[in-house]
């Protein structure tokens, strides 16, 4: 992907696999908070976590979730039929993208999970 603005310091890391454990919305809280603290990105509201049930196909169901950071933000969005997420952490500054897979996969129990950095 071409660099459209050198000047503008940000970094896309993606996170993608399947879980084993339960994932509820204190879990995605407490995940937030966790990745937050290891990262060491600063959260400046409350989590924002959803969870249509019953609105769309059930295929799809789970949960939507966002956390806002002064330096930019963090998405997840979980398929509960599937035990599959995808996480993005969206910042404004560098932070160890090894340390931020790791955690990760520990914290949802992940075997099977790919990542990508822009």
């Amino acid at each position: 992907m071409k660099n459209l603005a050198p000047d503008i310091t940000r970094k896309r890391f993606i996170i993608e696999g399947y879980y084993t454990s339960t994932v509820d919305e204190k879990v995605i809280e407490k995940f937030f908070t966790q990745i937050c603290t290891t990262l060491n990105l600063r959260m400046y509201g409350k989590p924002i976590i959803f969870s249509p049930s019953g609105m769309g196909k059930e295929a799809n169901q789970g949960y939507d979730a966002f956390v806002p950071l002064i330096d930019s933000g963090i998405s997840l969005y979980v398929w509960s039929s599937k035990q599959f997420l995808s996480c993005v952490i969206y910042t404004c500054k560098d932070f160890d993208e090894k340390n931020a897979l790791k955690k990760t996969k520990e914290f949802f129990q992940m075997q099977q999970l790919e990542s990508a950095l822009f």
